[in-house]
């Protein structure tokens, strides 16, 4: 079969690829994108468990870029569910045309950079081929499903899921329901049955720390304030820390009484939201282990007056610091008030192994379920690169030069990986993830205009345009190297500088200090590595408004 010439072939349609899929078309380049699942969503097209929902109020979990469809698109809560996210996103695909250039269905297999022609060459999983001159990916953060190796994973009879793989036609009424993992998805997932099924055990690693939701519909009057002032706001996210839309205070936690500290943490809990309950009250909390305590102490007295069975309670009581992603509910410690629910402590009996009728721990009890979840998380960050086989210079893998863990350049580039870009890569900023994928799309995009002008100039060819407006990051000024066929990559010297600059950001916080995915620790085997620059979406993006008025510092562009 003849592989079919692009100019950009974009891997991935949720979020990201959608906007990344635009931006292209827009500067006048011929691209097409390819996505494994059976429509647009990415992340929300796999994960539509029970419950699933954003923990980004719903006016942010959205592009900034169409004014007119943020005032007139519908939402009628604080929060988005997940069919409500996958009808958004299909929503935009359909505004602004884009299914048309998108091949569902379709996995990247394999993708090999051929220096001679300056062109990525790329198969996949329906054997159609492309030769392209960019690649972009556009995988998601946690997509890669983490499933545990337990002994006997495969024996069991019963029904067993993935809540990132989840099928629409699942019935848990009236069922023994099994939860292995109860980060975010498990909290979700369990929130949302424990009414339905006859039995739910929760097989619990580590208790969480979870702060309630806020979860409630908007008036009439909220959502005209909000689409009165959607400008500043964007204004204001995209210049902040982490981007969730809320005053990220600069009040230190022992700067007040104990008793106006215990009030500012009582009115966080009724207003609602994880990440504004860490980073709204105070600003050490992720710092300062006293101040973590603080915190800590005020969320294990919440669950202790919540939960009536005091042995539940003492399960449920978190252990480590109050340092993993923060985490809100709509009513999780609330469910173990049911008699038909459980909990069991995988610190005090873990499970020894996985049996045709359900699960064994090291007590000897055997649990018999009809079906068994795996709220298990993803290999997030590079768990969906080093299981495809790229390829760049000199056919060194992505996987071999992330053998020591996952490096980029900015999280958006790979030394000799020339003209590959990566939303959401390595190193990026740990942050609202609507805002991000913007930022990488909205960078990415200028850099491959630069490179474009070079060629274009010259083949002779027209300039494309800049396509829709965002806020560039291309300084006005570009100089001409008197070569055809450009290609731009980063130098190793930028990336390993880019690294030094995320581990010191991260040096300080103590999200370092626990077993979390935000770091590689929830893979076995995986080399813990800083994941995520921690010096905010604010500086972020000052940061790369520095390499690209420095002539794109730190890439190599001929």
């Amino acid at each position: 079969m003849t592989a079919q010439e692009l100019d950009a072939l974009v891997v991935g349609a949720g979020f990201g690829g959608l906007y990344q899929l635009k931006k292209l078309r827009d500067q006048g380049l011929k691209t097409k994108a390819i996505d494994s699942a059976g429509d647009v969503g990415g992340t929300w097209y796999w994960n539509q468990y029970p419950g699933a929902m954003s923990d980004t109020e719903s006016y942010l979990y959205r592009y900034s870029w169409d004014e007119e469809d943020l005032t007139t698109y519908p939402w009628d809560t604080h929060y988005v569910y997940q069919p409500q996210v996958l009808g958004y996103l299909q929503h935009v695909a359909k505004r602004h045309d884009l299914y048309k250039d998108i091949s569902f269905g379709t996995a990247l297999t394999g993708a090999r950079w051929d220096a001679s022609s300056a062109r990525w060459h790329v198969e996949t999983s329906t054997g159609i081929r492309f030769t392209t001159r960019y690649l972009i990916t556009a995988l998601g953060l946690l997509s890669k499903q983490n499933l545990p190796n337990i002994t006997g994973i495969d024996s069991f009879q019963g029904e067993k899921y993935h809540t990132g793989a989840w099928p629409a036609d699942v019935e848990l009424k009236g069922k023994r329901v099994g939860v292995i993992g109860n980060g975010s998805t498990g909290v979700q997932v369990i929130t949302a049955i424990a009414k339905d099924v006859k039995h739910l055990v929760s097989f619990q690693r580590n208790p969480q720390y979870s702060v309630p939701s806020g979860q409630s519909a908007v008036s009439k009057e909220y959502r005209e304030h909000v689409n009165e002032n959607y400008q500043q706001i964007w204004k204001d996210v995209k210049a902040s820390k982490f981007g969730f839309g809320f005053h990220e205070t600069d009040r230190p936690t022992f700067s007040v009484s104990p008793e106006e500290r215990e009030q500012i943490f009582e009115k966080a809990w009724k207003t609602g939201g994880g990440f504004r309950f860490m980073f709204e009250t105070f600003n050490d909390i992720a710092e300062n282990e006293d101040a973590n305590n603080e915190a800590s102490d005020f969320i294990k007295k919440k669950i202790r007056a919540t939960v009536h069975d005091q042995d539940k309670a003492r399960k449920l009581l978190p252990t480590q610091l109050y340092a993993r992603r923060p985490l809100c509910d709509a009513g999780y410690y609330e469910q173990f008030n049911r008699d038909n629910v459980d909990i069991v402590s995988l610190h005090e009996t873990p499970i020894d192994r996985i049996t045709s009728k359900g699960v064994k721990t090291s007590d000897g009890t055997e649990h018999e379920l009809d079906v068994l979840i795996f709220a298990t998380g993803f290999d997030a960050v590079d768990g969906n690169y080093t299981r495809l086989a790229i390829e760049g210079v000199d056919g060194r893998t992505l996987k071999e030069h992330w053998s020591h863990g996952p490096t980029s350049y900015l999280g958006i580039s790979v030394p000799k990986f020339p003209n590959m870009f990566m939303i959401l890569g390595p190193n990026g900023p740990f942050c609202n993830i609507p805002p991000a994928i913007e930022t990488h799309v909205e960078v990415i995009s200028d850099i491959i205009a630069t490179v474009e002008e070079r060629n274009q100039r010259q083949t002779g060819k027209p300039t494309a345009n800049n396509g829709a407006r965002h806020d560039s990051f291309v300084t006005p000024r570009d100089q001409v190297n008197g070569q055809k066929n450009v290609v731009i990559e980063p130098t190793l010297e930028a990336e390993q500088a880019w690294s030094k600059v995320c581990d010191q950001e991260s040096a300080t916080s103590l999200f370092r200090k626990t077993d979390s995915w935000i770091f590689g620790s929830n893979i076995q085997g995986k080399a813990h590595a800083v994941m995520f620059y921690f010096g905010g979406l604010g500086k972020y993006r000052e940061q790369l408004r520095d390499v690209a008025a420095d002539g794109w510092k730190g890439f190599n562009i001929g």
